[in-house]
């Protein structure tokens, strides 16, 4: 009997399971652990998106890979409405199950694998990655498409607002990256999780926006979540929209796989885009949070970096390294994660998440005060 290859040989050490001694650190601390490490959603679930759930809470059948025609209504509307892009909502748009599945499967699903490159950003959230290793094809990460050579990759990754700098990709990148894409023949997919939370600079656009595409959606794919913008994220409600013979292809093989979105999440998904004013005041809350947590590491000495978009600050100190700098919070008992989890060029940073509550975020700035 040959031996079998184990997928889970591919995969590296899961990069929070190094924070555990770092977490005792930041338990031990009197009041207790301020934890900016993962950005979670820690606010309540909009009323509007519970009634929904709850009406749709009867569901005995099997619900439709595809969404429901309401749902994709409702993605289609909600890109039109708040990001100027135009999708046909039969064609152009399917829901996942949580976005970080879809990153992880997408190489898979697109029938990449041994023998194939997939590009993504030198400073990334380790999902690309590993969803790359599942495929068996080889992750590069490369931030200019120079750097590729004559090489084709199957697929390139990129990702504005930025996980975890909070980078936004101006139009004039976005562009050429489509019409590099497009004389190669190459996918790009484009994660766009955090194209609501834009703080300052210039607005964060979707590859798939007129002004970035030409009115084109061909050889592009977006994904997008409602983890950030609804606290969503034990939902795992998501979706890509894009290229209507990718999104069919894509269809196919969920169908085969069983890939559903439960129906009730489905209802409640529709009912989270059709409104924005929760939306909007869930902004203003980590707005609020954003500017009180700056203030205080920059108080403190620290210096922040890009940071424009997003739900995080990208924080460095000239006298730390990232695990330096963790450790140094930690011991104030703020828990933050390191920059080397997104890649070598992050060791001179940490993450910081502005997701806490409240009260945690006022506990994070005292104790850097």
């Amino acid at each position: 009997m040959a031996e079998r290859r184990r997928l889970a040989d591919r995969m590296p050490v899961f990069p929070w399971d190094r924070l555990a001694p770092h977490k005792a650190t930041a338990a031990a601390h009197p009041d207790g652990i301020v934890d900016l490490s993962i950005g979670t959603p820690v606010d309540p679930v909009p009323e509007v998106v519970r009634r929904a759930l709850a009406d749709a809470a009867d569901a005995p059948g099997y619900p439709a890979t595809h969404g429901t025609p309401a749902l994709r209504a409702s993605v289609a509307g909600w890109l039109e409405r708040r990001h100027g892009v135009q999708a046909d909502p039969d064609e152009d748009v399917l829901p996942a199950i949580g976005t970080k599945e879809l990153v992880a499967w997408l190489p898979t699903l697109l029938g990449l694998g041994e023998g194939d490159t997939v590009v993504h950003p030198e400073l990334a959230y380790p999902t690309y990655d590993a969803g790359i290793r599942l495929a068996g094809a080889r992750p590069l990460p490369a931030d200019g498409l120079t750097a590729l050579g004559p090489e084709r990759p199957g697929l390139v990754w990129i990702n504005s607002p930025a996980n975890p700098t909070g980078r936004v990709l101006g139009a004039d990148h976005l562009r050429k990256v489509v019409a590099w894409a497009r004389e190669q023949g190459v996918i790009v997919a484009s994660d766009e999780c955090y194209l609501d939370l834009d703080w300052e600079g210039e607005r964060p656009l979707s590859v798939l926006h007129p002004d970035v595409c030409g009115g084109s959606h061909a050889n592009l794919l977006a994904l997008h979540s409602t983890s950030k913008r609804s606290n969503l994220a034990g939902y795992r409600a998501g979706f890509v929209a894009g290229d209507s013979e990718l999104i069919a292809e894509l269809l196919a093989v969920r169908k085969h796989a069983g890939m559903i979105l439960p129906a009730p999440v489905q209802a409640a998904m529709g009912a989270a885009l059709d409104d924005d004013a929760h939306a909007e005041e869930q902004k203003a809350r980590y707005g609020a949070r954003r500017a009180a947590l700056r203030a205080a590491l920059e108080s403190a000495g620290w210096t922040i970096d890009h940071s424009e978009a997003g739900l995080y600050l990208w924080a460095s100190r000239p006298d730390l390294d990232a695990w330096g700098a963790v450790a140094e919070l930690a011991g104030r008992g703020i828990l933050v994660a390191p920059g080397d989890f997104y890649g070598p060029t992050g060791t001179g940073h940490v993450r910081v998440a502005f997701t806490a509550t409240d009260e945690r975020i006022d506990a994070a700035v005292k104790r850097l005060a």
